[in-house]
């Protein structure tokens, strides 16, 4: 076995070709370090080893260096770590001793957060996305929206209605399809937009509502978010 490869066979960062979604495509896989199970490797979490020594978040995937993948939420990360199953997994990936910091999990989650919200403003900026009840109603009943955010503490009665004009503007009547609740207020929503009360978003380039659920999604499978109604 060289320096460079995992008990598996594989390196940590080794990617397992996938063939899914447009033919033709090859969507890269990674193993997950905790559970042993293979996922597309946009919807993992990557470690790396810092300057420092310790283990660090790599939300982006752009550290040089091995890494190694996590594909569980923040519950399971929590428990894993408590029992040191987190360390072990990582000095079998990392082969040898790592240092793994207390707030791990809690580093993760911040990182992702601030993913998502980064996502977000970027699209702002590209005018890929609008913001503001009125505008919103009438690009979704023109079927024009992609993807409908609300912020955590907006209410219910103004998600319902914006809800109701997308699946109208889909001619989705009666479908429930909704929009997606962001795990974080108005008032931070509006600070990642630089705009003002951003309560709602409607993200109208359906390239963009890809790269932004992608963040979402990621994000809000980690902190166990739920926001069924």
């Amino acid at each position: 076995m060289t320096n460079d490869e995992h008990p598996n066979g594989l390196t940590a960062d080794a990617p397992t070709p996938h063939r899914g979604g447009v033919k033709g495509t090859h969507v890269p896989e990674r193993k997950c370090i905790l559970t042993g199970e293979r996922a597309p490797r946009a919807g993992l979490i990557r470690l790396a080893i810092g300057p420092d020594g310790q283990v660090h978040p790599d939300i982006r995937a752009k550290a040089p260096g091995r890494g190694a993948w996590i594909g569980v939420d923040r519950a399971t990360l929590d428990t894993a770590i408590a029992k040191g199953k987190l360390k072990g997994a990582l000095a079998r990936a990392f082969k040898g001793a790592v240092a793994v910091p207390a707030d791990l999990a809690t580093r993760i989650g911040e990182a992702l957060e601030r993913a998502a919200l980064d996502r977000m403003g970027l699209e702002a900026r590209g005018g890929t996305l609008i913001t503001g009840t009125d505008k919103i109603t009438d690009a979704a009943r023109k079927g024009q929206v992609a993807l409908l955010l609300h912020a955590a503490d907006a209410a219910p009665d103004g998600n319902r209605k914006l809800d109701q004009a997308l699946r109208v503007g889909r001619d989705e009547e009666g479908s429930g399809a909704r929009g997606l609740i962001i795990p974080v207020p108005r008032a931070i929503l509006s600070m990642a937009l630089g705009r003002e009360n951003v309560v709602h978003i409607a993200v109208i380039a359906p390239a963009a509502a890809a790269r932004v659920s992608d963040a979402l999604d990621r994000w809000r499978r980690y902190i166990g978010w739920d926001d069924e109604p």
